[in-house]
């Protein structure tokens, strides 16, 4: 039978083959986290200096001139 190392590192194996198919995905959002991280520090340091204007990176969303209508006519 298996002793107590062998189960150890058959267990270890199994470990490490499933955790490469979310490791993708853990370091993604680690980097997501990271980046919230160090604005919202930033964040924190520029609200001491009111005058500075802020800058947060993320997805840019295009705004629509209030005088044109894009919904559907009739």
């Amino acid at each position: 039978m298996f002793g107590l190392s062998e189960l150890a590192i058959i267990l270890i194996v199994v470990a490490a083959v499933l955790a490469v198919k979310k490791l993708p995905e853990l370091t993604r959002s680690a980097g997501k986290s990271a980046r919230i991280l160090k604005s919202e520090a930033r964040a924190a340091k520029d609200a001491d200096e009111p005058g500075t204007p802020r800058v947060v990176q993320g997805e840019t969303v295009k705004r629509e001139d209030p005088g044109t209508d894009t919904g559907p006519r009739g």
